[in-house]
């Protein structure tokens, strides 16, 4: 660096601050072949730079017009360049390419200055080029910076092939630093475009969203959607307050709390639940939450985005149709299926009470006249008010169900001896009172067969009805 004077290296320092300015990618590019041509004495530059799929294009031209249309936008390959480089002079960092070696089909883009051909070995020949390659700092190729038309005609000296290293070393830095930044601002705008896109979507989505805290108060809200608030009755304000614990209904509050815990032990990644909540009103409303974990680059959960539907009107519905399924449609008993059911649940309960229960079986003395002369549509009446009267008599904890045709069956809990007959009797007198049919007065008489369900019993439901069945057949009047 002797032959460096301290005015050019100011000039030089000069020129890197503005390369080093640019606060993108092209402003930088532009910066550093103007700074060639405004300062290092050369009337052309030229930056040709790598892309992500290998080939290497003219991305900017300084000095001259015929050589901007001839070289921008032009593209090659690494692999060219390097077959260029590779028959260059080597002046420190700089590669020079005397016309004798010059390849016209190497495969780069080109343009030959209008030139005059000196005598003078010295002079710059018109297909002489003189390239400084741009690395990045780990050594990767990034570009080339090409150079042409010294201002004095000669071939650069050992002095200008220094300074033009020394820029090009400061140029790679700047550019990519530039590419950095490009890449940082379109990385962050996709995530400004993404958010944005999340934002409307969870904003106008129809269902109730949110987004709950699972780090550092898990369960909180972070975000409700307009849906949720109007779902709910709450104002967004009031819900931000507030958990999903605050706005459970009491009878399973800390089933969310159980829920994220899982999500934060890293034992679940998605979950789904039905579950009751509290609306502002008070009045409950049954909800089904599918919630997404979000977790970061290391496994822990940052929070979960929930899907809020209100499923109240489809619970009732289901709810009516497994109610229809166990009920007997004409008088409103459990039926023979749900029956078995209940049985087997006064067994349980005598085994865990020690004290025995009781299973009537109830057949109807005289019903089979009362269709014969009267149809089925009067014998279906009488079979509704006999249900319920024998529901009327029952106590409550026990059940009255039809068995099926004119047969019924009453299932006591911790019922016998004395209190078991009075029961007995209640039912058979209420069942014998007369009964007002269309425009008919008859009457009925019930007979029933008992059997104790006893704490020690092994027997199973069907086997105990068909004790008490056969019991009351046993008591049956005979024709």
């Amino acid at each position: 660096m002797t032959g460096l004077t301290l005015s050019t290296l100011r000039d030089l320092q000069r020129l890197i601050l503005r390369v080093n300015a640019g606060p993108d990618l092209d402003t930088t590019l532009k910066a550093v072949v103007d700074g060639v041509v405004e300062g290092l004495g050369f009337g052309v530059a030229v930056v040709n730079l790598v892309r992500d799929d290998d080939t290497v294009e003219v991305v900017a031209v300084a000095g001259s017009d015929d050589a901007t249309r001839a070289l921008l936008g032009g593209v090659g390959t690494v692999n060219d360049w390097h077959q260029a480089l590779a028959v260059a002079d080597e002046h420190g960092g700089v590669r020079f390419v005397p016309h004798d070696r010059f390849i016209e089909d190497e495969g780069l883009p080109t343009w030959v200055p209008d030139l005059p051909v000196s005598d003078d070995p010295d002079d710059w020949h018109p297909l002489d080029a003189l390239f400084a390659p741009l690395h990045s700092v780990s050594g990767q190729l990034i570009g080339v910076l090409s150079v042409d038309l010294p201002r004095d005609g000669r071939k650069p000296g050992p002095e200008q092939c220094e300074l033009l290293e020394m820029f090009a070393v400061q140029a790679s830095i700047a550019i990519d630093n530039a590419r950095l930044t490009d890449a940082l601002r379109r990385e962050q705008g996709r995530l400004e475009a993404s958010e944005q896109a999340f934002r409307l979507a969870f904003e106008a989505a129809p269902m109730g969203m949110s987004v709950v805290d699972m780090r550092d108060d898990p369960g909180r809200f972070l975000r409700v959607n307009a849906a949720l608030c109007r779902l709910l009755g709450y104002s967004r304000e009031k819900l931000l307050a507030s958990s999903l614990r605050d706005i459970s209904h009491a009878d399973r509050r800390d089933d969310d709390v159980t829920a994220i815990q899982r999500a934060i032990d890293g034992k679940q990644d998605s979950y789904c639940t039905e579950k009751r909540y509290s609306k502002a009103d008070g009045e409950s409303i049954w909800l089904s939450l599918n919630t997404s974990v979000v977790r970061d680059g290391d496994g822990r959960a940052l929070y979960g985005i929930t899907q809020l539907e209100d499923i109240s009107d489809r619970r009732k519905a289901h709810l009516e149709l497994v109610q229809r399924a166990r009920i007997d449609p004409l008088t409103g008993l459990l039926n023979r299926s749900s029956l078995l059911e209940r049985v087997d649940e006064a067994i349980v309960k005598a085994q865990h009470t020690g004290r025995p229960g009781a299973l009537l079986f109830c057949d109807l003395d005289g019903f089979k006249p009362v269709n014969d002369q009267h149809g089925h549509c009067i014998g279906d009446q009488v079979l509704a008010v006999v249900a319920r009267r024998l529901e009327s008599q029952v106590r409550a904890g026990d059940t009255a169900a039809r068995f099926g045709g004119d047969e019924f069956v009453v299932v006591a809990d911790g019922l016998a001896g004395s209190s078991l007959d009075e029961l007995v009797s209640r039912l058979r007198s209420a069942v014998a009172r007369p009964i007002h049919a269309g425009d008919i007065d008859l009457s009925v008489s019930m007979t029933v067969g008992q059997v104790a369900i006893a704490p020690d019993g092994t027997d199973s439901p069907a086997e105990l009805l068909a004790e008490a069945d056969a019991a009351m057949y046993l008591l049956k009047p005979k024709d």
